[in-house]
C-alpha cells in the first residue's frame, strides 16, 4: 500500500517568538531584586570579621554567610522552618548589648539557669570544667585577675568593664557563681584573653540574636588595626590594596569552610 505524504499547508509556518518588552524585563529584574533581597534581610546575610576575639576559629578579614532562620522567632505562617533557641557551644551573631548598631559574634558558654566562674580562664559551668580553646587559655596572654577569675573579682579591677553591667551583675552573683538568667545567654570569646564578651558588658538577651555563621565564603589576610582606618582615603585605599592583592593574600584554604 503506498504510503500517504502530508503536505503542509503554505500558511503553516513556525511562529516567531515573541520579542520581550521593555516592561516585561523590568518585571523579571524587579522580581530577582525582590527575592534577592528577601533572601538577604530574612535568610541570609553575610559579615566580616573584624578582631581577633574568636580566633582561631575565626580570623580578622574572614566572610561569612549568617543563617537568620534558625534563632528567628518561630513563626505561625511558615510551620515547616526550622527554628530553636541557642544551645551551649553555638557561635551567635547578636547585637551588642546596649549598642544597637554594633554586630559582635561570641561562642554561647552559658544557658538560661547555668551557674559558672572562671578559674584561671577555665570556664566552671555547673561545677565542671568545660574544654578551653587553644587561643583561650590564660597563659597564652597577660594573667588579668578580673577577666580570669571572673566573677570572683570585683569590676572595679577592670577597666573595660561597662558601668551597667558593673551593678547589673551583682543581682544575678550566689556562692561566687553567675547565674544566667531566663531569656539571657552568657557569650565569650574563643580566644578569651583578647576578648571583650558577656564578663565586661553583660547577658546576651534573646531578642538580641541574629543568627549562627554557617560558612566561610571568602578570607583575605587583613591588619587587625584595619577596622580603625574610616576615612575616604583609608577605604579607597584598601580596596586598591585588595585588588592588586586577590590572588596572593587571599586564603584559599578556609574557603566554604563551615565554622564550628
Amino acid at each position: 500500500m503506498p504510503k500517504l505524504k502530508t503536505i503542509a499547508p503554505e500558511s503553516a509556518t513556525t511562529p516567531t517568538p515573541e520579542k520581550e518588552t521593555a516592561l516585561e524585563s523590568l518585571a523579571g529584574i524587579c522580581t530577582v531584586l525582590v527575592v534577592g533581597l528577601f533572601v538577604i534581610a530574612f535568610i541570609f546575610q553575610n559579615f566580616e570579621i573584624p578582631s581577633a576575639s574568636m580566633e582561631d576559629t575565626l580570623l580578622i578579614g574572614d566572610h561569612v554567610f549568617v543563617d537568620r532562620e534558625t534563632f528567628a522567632p518561630a513563626s505561625h505562617w511558615l510551620p515547616i522552618e526550622h527554628a530553636r533557641d541557642p544551645q551551649r557551644g553555638d557561635i551567635i551573631v547578636f547585637f551588642k548589648p546596649g549598642e544597637p548598631g554594633l554586630f559582635l559574634v561570641k561562642r554561647v558558654v552559658g544557658i538560661p539557669g547555668d551557674r559558672l566562674h572562671l578559674e584561671h580562664g577555665v570556664v566552671i559551668l555547673n561545677g565542671q570544667p568545660q574544654p578551653t580553646p587553644p587561643e583561650g587559655h590564660a597563659s597564652n596572654g597577660s594573667y588579668d585577675p578580673y577577666r580570669d577569675e571572673f566573677p570572683a573579682v570585683s569590676p572595679d579591677q577592670s577597666t573595660s568593664v561597662t558601668a551597667t553591667w558593673a551593678v547589673e551583675m551583682q543581682k544575678d552573683l550566689k556562692n561566687g557563681e553567675l547565674i544566667v538568667p531566663p531569656g539571657r545567654y552568657f557569650a565569650m570569646g574563643d580566644n578569651r584573653p583578647v576578648s571583650l564578651d558577656s564578663r565586661f558588658w553583660g547577658f546576651v538577651p534573646r531578642e538580641n540574636i541574629v543568627g549562627r555563621p554557617l560558612f566561610i565564603y571568602w578570607s583575605f589576610i587583613t591588619p587587625e588595626e584595619q577596622i580603625e582606618k574610616t576615612s575616604p582615603g583609608d577605604r579607597i585605599a584598601w580596596y586598591s590594596h585588595i585588588i592588586l592583592h586577590i590572588f596572593d593574600q587571599t586564603r584559599w584554604r578556609r574557603m566554604l569552610r563551615p565554622v564550628r
